[in-house]
């Protein structure tokens, strides 16, 4: 934990202030009340992620804190339902990890119609027994539940809306079915009072069951936005002609640069090149450089494209199709790195000694022509057989050779080192799944990978030497909540894990480099990913606690994401790179920083925070869903499958090597009664003393696949519901302590 000044009020006055305080109680309201200034105001930021992490406080919408398990002080709320005339309302928005309050009850002047369901208020909420009391303070712009679902049919011929969220359970009557049809993935607004609900149809998507149809589900599920305006298309059209010229860029292209990429990839923002240092001072180094797309100088700050891409964040990849965060003109064509052709780039120029340290760095906007776009597959096929590739030895070779170098480094910085597989989801032509499996990883991934660390470190430092603002990439240490439920967890292994060391991630490393059952390990280092804080963006250096580095931005990929965008303005106006547009061109001029972009730098951070979740989400969603559609046809089949998570109604299962989330409720583990012990997260029957807990490895029968919600159910088989299930008989083969086994691990990516 990151200690802090003595001038800093304590956790618990930081609670008591923000529960009596008669307004909503933000990081200024905290600093005006404890009298903090400067560094102390800093330092409290700090501070209150901690307390978010910690699950003792959450972030409301209007950037106000509040209790953890509470609700806002002034907030907006959606009414659900009617309790006699007592209206009901939940959050308009959630984003907290823990679970939603329970309903508020809204004191309203006046009759029940006054409000329906649908309407969103702004409230005033104060705490009222185990639950709170809502005062409306305004009415807000009338608004209706959106809905999405599946028409279905009955045996009587009545339609009903089946919905794609498996945590809701009950189907919803319509009222109004416009042009949709029986079988149709809708989408549909919630009208009426309880109790007849009903459920209109506004929008008609396709065929539910077809897989192109799972990732629009998603995008519809979570509002994410996948139309460009006429405006923002337009003007990236037009910025497509700005003059590309040596004037004011370094002429790079006779350099043999490549960009290595995943072979299916949809746009190319990075490209490599190294070479053997030929400065006797630096005998045995490299000189290396890191190519982005100049994405900055087509996406000028405050214009249309800008607008656009700070709404989306980033980009979102499905198995079938990509949301990008700029029209395609930009990110398949002007800003993609494409071998043959003339683009424009930000490179970072990396001067690596022969220890692997990187000792100087500059930043440039150059032209760049990419010598080849080569799969990570064919490139490191190249290296493995010394043939295949003609830039085999005047651009790969020296690529991997400098890489040795820089993986040299890696290891004695000693970042976090999970080895986590990534699913992957093949398709043919026509959208049918052939093969759920997970991407080989192989050195050339490594390979651009520490190149990308290097050049993120690089912008992070070099901004900060020019004293400019900038959007850090922020990881902290796990809390200590995380680490005893990681503590507990590895009993069940027999390890030991101490809570006054001091952690840092190879603390982890160690532990992983215990465990001799290949079993058993991947298991572990879920878990440890489980314990780690989410990765977001901050103006404040607060570290990269999985990288073990002190200084982190993201830089390389501004095709896709806004916070490398913010960064590359930055290294333009620190370096003095501006090139303005020209004036006939309707588009404003500068593409450095601009004021607005400064003086709203910390709403930035935090909205391409939420949408880099809300993508996060989106994702696993759809992969959730793919995986029970392949699944279906498995139905009543028993699978090899691993505990994921444990509850009091039973518990999670993933199918193993596929992946999924399954419930086995609990009252299908046989007629004796299963009690559940929360601190160890186990169900344990009272009398057979069968016991289920996380990591478990078990058969079950699939019971149930709903590719439209992604749902999975699972029973024991037959003859198994009172199997003696030993806990951990299957886990418990682990090395002894200072037992190493070597291998190589990658990071995961929702860390970095």
């Amino acid at each position: 934990m990151v200690s802090h000044p003595t001038g800093l009020p304590t956790r618990q006055q930081i609670l008591d202030f923000i529960e009596k305080s008669d307004i909503p109680a933000g990081k200024r309201e905290i600093a005006r009340a404890f009298h903090l200034r400067g560094a102390e105001k800093v330092a409290l930021k700090a501070l209150l992620k901690e307390m978010t992490d910690e699950g003792l406080v959450d972030l409301a919408p209007g950037r106000a804190f509040h209790k953890m398990g509470g609700v806002p002080k002034v907030t907006v709320l959606r009414i659900t339902g009617f309790d006699g005339n007592e209206a009901l309302a939940v959050p308009d928005r959630w984003e907290a990890e823990n679970s939603p309050p329970p309903l508020l009850r809204v004191k309203q002047v006046g009759r029940r119609s006054a409000l329906a369901i649908g309407d969103r208020i702004l409230a005033r909420t104060e705490a009222a027994g185990q639950g709170h009391i809502a005062h409306v303070m305004k009415k807000l712009a009338a608004g209706s539940e959106l809905m999405l679902g599946v028409v279905e049919k009955d045996e009587r011929d009545r339609l009903w809306l089946k919905p794609v969220d498996k945590k809701i359970r009950r189907s919803t009557p319509i009222s109004d079915l416009g042009q949709a049809r029986a079988g149709q993935l809708v989408e549909a607004e919630q009208s009426g009072r309880p109790p007849r609900i009903t459920a209109r149809i506004t929008k008609v998507i396709g065929d539910p069951f077809e897989a192109r149809s799972f990732s629009l589900i998603a995008i519809a599920k979570f509002d994410i936005p996948n139309v460009f305006d006429d405006r923002t298309l337009a003007e990236a059209e037009l910025v497509t002609d700005l003059p590309l010229t040596t004037d004011k860029r370094e002429d790079l292209r006779a350099l043999p640069i490549v960009a290595i990429d995943p072979v299916d990839a949809r746009d190319f923002d990075d490209a490599i090149w190294a070479q053997a240092d030929d400065n006797p001072v630096n005998a045995g180094g490299f000189q290396a450089l890191v190519a982005i797309a100049d994405v900055s100088y087509y996406v000028r700050p405050d214009s249309a494209l800008d607008r656009e891409a700070v709404k989306r964040g980033n980009s979102v990849y499905f198995p079938d199709r990509v949301v990008p965060m700029l029209p395609e003109a930009l990110s398949a064509d002007k800003c993609s790195l494409r071998a043959g052709e003339d683009r424009a780039a930000l490179v970072c120029h990396l001067t690596i000694d022969k220890g692997g340290k990187v000792t100087a760095f500059r930043f440039t906007r150059a032209l760049v022509r990419i010598a080849a776009n080569i799969p990570y597959e064919q490139a490191q096929a190249a290296i493995d057989t010394g043939t295949g590739h003609d830039l085999l030895d005047i651009a790969l070779k020296p690529l991997w050779a400098c890489w040795g170098l820089l993986a040299k480094a890696r290891d004695h910085r000693e970042p976090l080192d999970l080895d986590l597989p990534e699913k992957k989801v093949v398709l043919d032509d026509a959208g049918k799944i052939v093969e759920i499996g997970v991407r080989e990883r192989l050195d050339a991934h490594r390979v651009v990978e520490d190149f990308m660390i290097a050049a993120n470190v690089a912008a992070a430092k070099a901004l900060e030497a020019k004293k400019s603002p900038l959007i850090y990439r922020v990881h902290q240490t796990p809390s200590r909540e995380k680490l005893v439920a990681l503590k507990e967890y590895l009993k069940q292994f027999d390890m030991e894990f101490a809570l006054g060391q001091v952690i840092s991630p190879a603390t982890f490393n160690r532990l992983i480099d215990r465990i001799d059952d290949d079993t058993v390990r991947p298991q572990i280092m879920e878990q440890i990913l489980r314990s780690q804080t989410q990765a977001y963006y901050h103006p404040d250096n607060l570290g990269h606690f999985g990288l073990n580095l002190g200084s982190y931005a993201h830089f390389t990929s501004p095709i896709r994401r806004y916070s490398d965008l913010i960064v590359h303005r930055a290294l333009v106006t620190a370096y003095g790179l501006e090139q303005p547009a020209p004036r006939h061109v309707d588009i404003p001029r500068k593409s450095g920083l601009s004021e607005q972009n400064i003086a709203r730098i910390e709403q930035i951070a935090e909205a391409i925070s939420g949408t880099e979740r809300r993508a996060m989400m989106a994702e696993r969603e759809t992969l959730d869903r793919y995986i029970a559609h392949h699944l279906s046809g498995l139905i009543g089949q028993t699978l090899d499958c691993r505990i994921t998570g444990v509850q009091g109604f039973g518990f999670f299962a993933t199918v193993e090597g596929l992946g999924g989330d399954g419930l086995v409720p609990a009252s299908t583990l046989g007629a004796e009664y299963f009690a559940y012990d929360e601190s160890s997260q186990t169900l344990t029957g009272q009398s057979s003393g069968d016991s289920y807990h996380i990591g478990q490895r078990l058969p079950l029968r699939l019971i149930h696949s709903d590719p439209v919600s992604g749902g999975l159910m699972f029973e024991l088989p037959e003859g198994a519901n009172h199997m003696p299930m030993a806990r951990g008989r299957v886990e418990r083969k682990v090395g002894k302590p200072g037992k190493f086994k070597t291998g190589k691990r990658g990071r995961p990516s929702n860390i970095r």
